[in-house]
């Protein structure tokens, strides 16, 4: 079978099987993803095997050190994914959720109901672990999915597509609700993301490179984000010490991470007395700064920010640094420069606190508290499918409720319109 014949059978029994996952009852999704937790359990060994295989694979292709690191996977690392599905278990189930029911004077209620996607097609590199929370997510939504990992982690993708299996036949529910992509061939991209009369909606989680590639060419809506070029912004009104903690946590944390800040914008009447600081602080952790000519007088160790600079996702210990005169030029920066990822304010002053809010265009926008909050997990989502910085139709970090729709319900008692 050639691969575009291929693609179009997973495709034909995803959309079959989606109709079954839609209509299953939460507790029969609680049992196929509890179940799952136990199959992956169980077969720790077995994914550890298959794992080990993949990253000397990797190691003999030369992969870079940051791909080894995110592929490779441990004993700690297979219970977590385990204990990552049975999270997902214990989340409300927004299938059917009613809201907004209200009585119109024809007589008829009028209101919403929450409701699956339908077939979601995931594509990501590296991390086997995506490919269970990508099944629970989508299973918990009432979707099918399918699932397309990177050709490095092939052996431990199939390992917990087995163990996805195993969960789904112990409820009761189709076996192709969940395929995950047997061949390595890169047409099989292509294909997936050009079937609008099987798959709803695309999730690409992966390098720039990947995610520009699947937004030309899919024929189907696609929840991403490209980068994320992420500020702190240091208001005059800032506390001193929140400022230090929140940068240093925002920045230095993680470094290769979408939520982590790649640009510091510092207000002038707080510069003198905050940057040399705040400044010094990066670079005993080993981050380069590069600056505006401001920054550079008021900080010996900087280097000149090129205008590419301050466009930049490093994902690297550099920062990009600019003293604007205040919230005005640092709001205007922002939403010139920004990915539309996340930002973050430090300042003691209301007023300031609510316009960034408010005026800032970006999918998550925070006050007093570091960029690396942005996540599913820290949101109260359990989990995340991925990060979308679109404003149709998700934003920000995309949980359960992001993998569902809604459409209009009507309850009536024999109303006719006149």
């Amino acid at each position: 079978m050639d691969v575009k014949d291929y693609m179009q059978q997973l495709g034909r029994q995803a959309r079959e099987a989606s109709r079954a996952t839609a209509r299953a009852s939460t507790a029969a999704k609680n049992t196929a993803l509890l179940a799952m937790a136990g199959a992956i359990r169980a077969r720790a060994s077995e994914l550890l095997a298959a794992n080990a295989a993949d990253v000397a694979e990797a190691r003999a292709n030369s992969l870079d050190a940051a791909m080894i690191d995110r592929l490779a996977l441990t004993g700690k690392g297979v219970e977590a994914m385990a204990q990552g599905v049975e999270q997902v278990a214990a989340l409300p189930d927004p299938i059917g959720e009613i809201s907004d029911m209200k009585r119109r004077p024809s007589g008829i209620q009028v209101g919403r109901m929450r409701v699956p996607l339908g077939v979601v097609g995931i594509i990501y590199e590296a991390r086997p672990n995506v490919t269970a929370d990508a099944a629970a997510l989508c299973l918990k939504s009432g979707n099918a999915a399918i699932l397309r990992g990177g050709k490095e982690a092939l052996r431990a993708n199939q390992a917990i597509a087995a163990c996805v299996r195993e969960g789904l036949a112990a409820a009761g529910l189709p076996e192709t609700a969940v395929q995950v992509v047997e061949t390595t061939d890169r047409e099989a991209v292509s294909q997936l993301v050009a079937m609008p009369e099987y798959v709803d909606v695309i999730v690409p989680r992966g390098g720039k490179g990947l995610i520009e590639r699947v937004s030309r060419d899919a024929r189907v809506p696609v929840i991403k984000h490209l980068d994320g070029n992420c500020h702190v912004y240091v208001d005059e009104f800032a506390d001193a010490a929140k400022a230090l903690r929140i940068l240093e946590n925002a920045k230095t944390q993680r470094l290769g991470t979408c939520n982590t800040a790649e640009s510091l914008l510092i207000a002038r009447p707080v510069a003198v007395s905050l940057a040399p600081t705040l400044c010094a602080m990066l670079t005993a952790k080993g981050v380069e700064i590069r600056g505006c000519a401001e920054t550079m007088k008021l900080v010996p160790q900087a280097v000149a920010a090129t205008e590419e600079d301050y466009y930049t996702e490093y994902l690297a210990a550099i920062i990009s640094v600019k003293i604007v005169a205040g919230i005005d030029e640092a709001i205007a920066h922002i939403n010139k420069y920004s990915s539309a990822h996340t930002e973050a304010i430090v300042t003691e002053n209301y007023t300031h606190a609510m316009r960034f809010l408010r005026e800032v265009d970006s999918a998550s926008v925070m006050v007093n508290a570091s960029t690396r909050f942005a996540d599913g997990f820290e949101f109260g989502l359990g989990a995340e499918i991925g990060i979308s910085t679109d404003k149709f139709h998700a934003r920000g970090p995309v949980g359960l409720d992001g993998l569902t729709s809604q459409k209009w319900i009507v309850l009536g008692d024999g109303e006719v319109r006149a």
